[in-house]
């Protein structure tokens, strides 16, 4: 993989004429983890969306692109908070997706070794249908780190496991996606303060960086007392700004 970008953000977003995200200037540093947290409706999943190139008549008034001034098509992967699953293939076949659509051949060890990986290797024949909400969210997850892209884009992806799964999966996460540029939309104090490296948290005021003083490296222990402080800290900014 070769040195992945940084991300910078400048301007505000509408569609129709009406904004939907405010004017915010955001710098998420190359090859790290960076968590963006606010209330629902905000904002966040369009600025996600904006450096997905995705359409949905967004109007950015401004720049998205990468720091190394090359282009981001071809070198981002997203996952979207709907798990996009297509119901007439397998989970296998949607795990290698991508691949498909850009008439290439799919790996199919590299796809089941990522399906044994999420706990899904049992289920790598079946359609979406007969998953789950959870088990939909994961196969979801194998097919973004299926994709190998050095820019990653992660909205809410934990959100529909429990407990001891969403740890787990955070766990594989940041294990696969090391050395990459993340950009983490998540309304979880606790999972920003267990996997940034770099924190915002958007309000409609604007975005301000919090500060992560836990020396140990991705993913945190979530009951140490760093983790802790920073997941206070987080709960304290989306209560004020509510």
């Amino acid at each position: 993989m070769t040195a992945p970008p940084g991300l910078c953000f400048s301007g505000r977003v509408s569609v129709g004429g009406v904004e939907i995200l405010a004017p915010v200037s955001l710098e998420v540093p190359a090859g790290r983890w960076t968590c963006l947290l606010g209330a629902s409706g905000v904002g966040k999943s369009t600025l996600l969306q904006c450096f997905a190139g995705l359409g949905d008549g967004l109007v950015l008034e401004g720049t998205a692109r990468a720091s190394d001034g090359g282009a981001l098509q071809g070198r981002v992967a997203m996952m979207a908070q709907a798990d996009l699953l297509m119901p007439w293939l397998s989970v296998r076949e949607n795990v290698m997706l991508g691949a498909r659509l850009r008439g290439l051949r799919g790996d199919v060890a590299r796809a089941e070794e990522l399906l044994r990986r999420v706990g899904l290797e049992a289920l790598a024949g079946r359609r979406p249908r007969a998953l789950s909400g959870g088990q939909r969210q994961r196969a979801a997850l194998a097919r973004t780190l299926y994709e190998d892209r050095p820019v990653v884009l992660l909205d809410e992806p934990f959100s529909a496991l429990d407990v001891a799964t969403r740890a787990r999966m955070q766990e594989l996460a940041a294990e696969v996606l090391r050395g990459r540029t993340v950009l983490h939309v998540t309304h979880d104090p606790a999972e920003a303060a267990r996997l940034g490296e770099r924190v915002f948290v958007l309000t409609g005021q604007g975005l301000s960086e919090v500060a992560v003083e836990a020396p140990e490296p991705i993913p945190r222990a979530p009951d140490t007392g760093e983790t802790l402080a920073v997941t206070g800290r987080l709960t304290r900014l989306l209560l004020d700004a509510a």
